[in-house]
């Protein structure tokens, strides 16, 4: 995710960029993309690198004659400023201009209210890095995610959980957001379901300062949990991390993708043994460390988290699907992503036949260590029929 200024500030000059040269007549073997992102607000860390990386992926398939080798995309890019109205406004601007496929945020808000739009009129629409389950059901058959599903993320957590050996946890959520309310439940399903134990529950407003009453409620639990589960992030997470420690509280704390960032790493000895989830890591010689050296030279910087392949692996996705397809037809388009079964992506294989939209791919499990530093543990793909139902 971008973590300085300037990195931000050259995002958003790319994005423009893209934004004017799509404003250019499209020609007979065009095909509009609308990406209807947030390049500002509070959505912007994860919206911009997928974009980046997904915008990657269009200019070099551009460069080879566009997806399947025949339809060059002109991208469209509008901000929807981290608002769900907003989101709904560029995004029926996008479909005004011809948009035949759909981008939307890392979020399952403002996806919905682009995919209620979208769904109508069956245009293929897959959002950046949202990760709730729900999000495709709330839209209906045109809706994709991309990323690791929030139940998907929470099974291969649980499963790690399990096999070290923890037995008791307890749950931190928070009903502000579908992945903070959650990815805990998800992940306590399947531990009990398993053999362990939830021994507590607390919850927590989105941007309280304070979370001295869970934690409170924590250390006065009669039976002490092996592990806590939240989908906190930030500016959460930080500021209870910071504050569980502080009191003394040594309880090893997992999260999920939220919290792989620059901000968490920096928080240095306090993070020790948190353990998240990733969508992939970049080992000696796999495609994810040779897309790493790719996107750095054509970046001009290294990427700072896997939501750039993530985004790349959209427009690889994409692809296939026109090239399956054998047309610019949108229902080809998305019934042909619906069929998508075993494609080999730079992460690995990516499969949506027989899901609800919501792909199974594999998850990383990272912790931070040694002050901080980010630890590759392991790559799980759980098997289907322990992922909870949305």
């Amino acid at each position: 995710m971008p973590s300085s200024y300037c990195l931000r500030a050259a995002l958003l000059a790319a994005a423009s960029a893209v934004a004017v040269t799509a404003a250019a007549p499209a020609f007979a073997e065009d095909i509009i993309i609308g990406a209807a992102t947030a390049q500002t607000g509070g959505l912007a860390p994860y919206d911009q690198p997928a974009l980046a990386g997904f915008r990657m992926a269009i200019d070099e398939l551009n460069a080879k004659g566009g997806l399947a080798g025949k339809y060059k995309v002109n991208l469209m890019i509008k901000d929807t400023r981290t608002d769900t109205a907003q989101s709904a406004t560029v995004a029926q601007e996008l479909i005004d201009a011809g948009a035949k496929i759909m981008i939307t945020p890392c979020d399952a808000d403002p996806s919905i209210s682009v995919g209620q739009l979208t769904q109508p009129l069956g245009i293929p629409t897959l959002t950046l890095c949202g990760s709730a389950p729900v999000l495709t059901q709330a839209v209906g058959d045109v809706m994709f995610g991309t990323y690791p599903a929030d139940n998907l993320q929470a099974t291969a957590v649980a499963d790690f959980a399990l096999s070290e050996g923890k037995k008791t946890v307890f749950l931190l959520t928070s009903p502000d957001t579908t992945y903070t309310a959650n990815l805990p439940e998800y992940f306590g399903k399947v531990f009990e379901k398993k053999g362990g134990k939830i021994v507590g529950r607390g919850t927590f407003t989105m941007g309280q300062p304070n979370f001295s009453a869970e934690i409170t409620n924590i250390k006065g639990l009669a039976e002490k949990p092996d592990l806590i589960m939240t989908a906190a992030y930030e500016p959460d997470f930080p500021a209870f991390i910071q504050q569980l420690r502080s009191a003394g509280v040594t309880i090893p704390v997992y999260g999920a993708d939220a919290i792989g960032t620059p901000t968490i790493k920096a928080l240095g000895k306090l993070v020790d043994g948190v353990v998240y989830t990733a969508a992939g890591y970049p080992e000696a010689g796999s495609k994810l460390e040779a897309f790493n050296a790719a996107f750095t030279k054509y970046a001009g910087h290294a990427p700072e988290s896997t939501y750039e392949v993530n985004g790349y692996e959209i427009g690889l996705i994409l692809d296939q699907a026109v090239k399956t397809a054998g047309s610019d037809d949108p229902k080809a388009i998305r019934d042909a992503i619906a069929n998508l079964k075993d494609f080999e992506g730079i992460t690995g294989k990516i499969t949506y036949a027989g899901t609800d939209r919501m792909p199974i791919r594999p998850v990383v499990l990272m912790r931070y260590e040694d002050g901080g530093q980010q630890k590759y543990v392991k790559t799980l793909v759980p098997e289907a029929a322990d992922v909870p139902a949305p």
